[in-house]
């Protein structure tokens, strides 16, 4: 399985996008110890988000499409 999963920074009101296959994991051992360019400069970030798909492929495709609504309405609507 592989995990699609949304971080946010309250502070900053930062969001970071990713996919992995373990998302517990990844945010606790690269994002929230700055192993993570992209997210380093705004930690901690806490887990707001996460969906499950069965391939590697969905994850990406699904990644790029959150990542393409970031800005808008329909990325808020997420979290309602």
């Amino acid at each position: 399985m592989w995990d699609v999963y949304i971080l946010q920074n309250i502070k900053f009101n930062r969001y970071y996008i990713g996919y992995s296959q373990d998302a517990y994991y990844r945010l606790k051992n690269y994002h929230n110890i700055g192993k993570c360019k992209s997210t380093k400069a705004y930690m901690p970030y806490k887990l707001v988000k996460l969906e499950k798909y069965k391939t590697k492929t969905e994850a990406i495709k699904r990644e790029r499409e959150l990542k393409r609504m970031k800005k808008g309405n329909q990325f808020k609507n997420l979290f309602k």
